[in-house]
This record gives C-alpha cells, structure tokens and sequence, in this order.
C-alpha cells in the first residue's frame, strides 16, 4: 500500500486566513504545488480575488497569498487513497497534520476556511477536540476541484469572494453552510 504525504503549510507571520483542503490529489502530488489540476477552480479564483494574473508562476501565486495575509494547508498529513477523489481516502489510514504546534506559532490567524466537506469533516473530528480554538471562524466553502461540478465556476468565485472578502476587509464573516456538493 502507497501513502500519500501532503505538502509542508504555505504561511508566514502576517497570515490571517488559513484555507484547509483535505489531501492534495495526484496532479498537484506530481507537479509539487498545492492546486496543479488544471481544471481546479481554486487559482482562477485567487487571481480573481485578488487580482493577479492566473497565468504567473506557481511562486508569485505564493507570494500573493502571502501579501494577501493567506495561508494554505491540508487537514491530512498522510493517508491511502486511490486516485484523487476525496471519497477514496481510507479512513483508518489517515493522520492529522500538527495543529497543535500550528495554531500556537501563528496567533494572527482569525479565519480557517475549508476548500470542501471532507476538510470540514477531517478538521472538526480530529483537530477541533484536541485544540482550544474558540477564538476562530470556521466556514466552509465549496469545493474547488473539478469533481464539485453542481456549482459553476461563476456561482463558486460569488462564494469564495463573499467570504474571503469579508474576512479579508472586515475581519468577520458570517459563516455559511452550503449543501450537496460542496
């Protein structure tokens, strides 16, 4: 059985904003950067946000969420998954990356979003009980890879901008719950 390793956090001391995936999938595994599918939604919306063009390199995609105050990270350390589909992890093959040193080394932080259920999902069964994270927002967002296909592009960028605006301009969000699909 082949284990799957995720990337070490993009993030520096003026981050605000934590956005979480589950477990980058095999594109991005193979290219080394968080996001590498090319039909992934998640730098098409950055650029968008942020404005940027979408066609820089992987490194000024960096540097811009890091001027922006965003950091980026996964919930899953390690796991065994077949494919991409977050539905393929193994449950009892996953571990948890180490928020308990995390969240201490970066006390800016005051919003974690999660890019899809299975983050959420991860995050809230195996972070949140061992971690006094009270003084956070916690919302998620839908999904961003090309097998969350019940949301358009357009109708995902409206959501992520809402909220990453929100908590970019005026520090507090109202979390949403989306359904189906996210």
């Amino acid at each position: 059985m082949s284990i799957l390793y995720s990337f070490q956090p993009i993030v520096d001391n003026h981050t605000k904003i934590l956005i979480l995936g589950s477990m980058p999938g095999q594109a991005s595994l193979a290219a080394n950067q968080y996001y590498a599918h090319p039909r992934n939604a998640f730098w098409p919306i950055m650029a968008q946000l942020l404005q940027f063009n979408p066609d820089i390199s992987y490194a000024e995609k960096i540097t811009a969420l890091k001027s922006s105050q965003i950091a980026l990270w996964d919930v899953l350390r390690s796991c065994h998954r077949i494919g991409s589909l977050d539905s393929s992890i193994e449950a009892d093959t996953q571990t948890i990356n180490d928020f308990q040193s995390f969240f201490p080394k970066h006390r800016e932080i005051t919003h974690v979003f999660f890019n899809g259920g299975k983050a959420e999902v991860c995050f809230k069964r195996h972070v949140l009980p061992k971690n006094n994270l009270d003084s956070l927002r916690f919302t998620r967002l839908p999904s961003t890879s090309p097998a969350n296909a019940q949301l358009s592009f357009e109708d995902k960028y409206k959501i992520w901008h809402e909220m990453i605006h929100s908590a970019l301009e005026f520090g507090n969000p109202s979390p949403i719950r989306l359904h189906k699909g996210t």
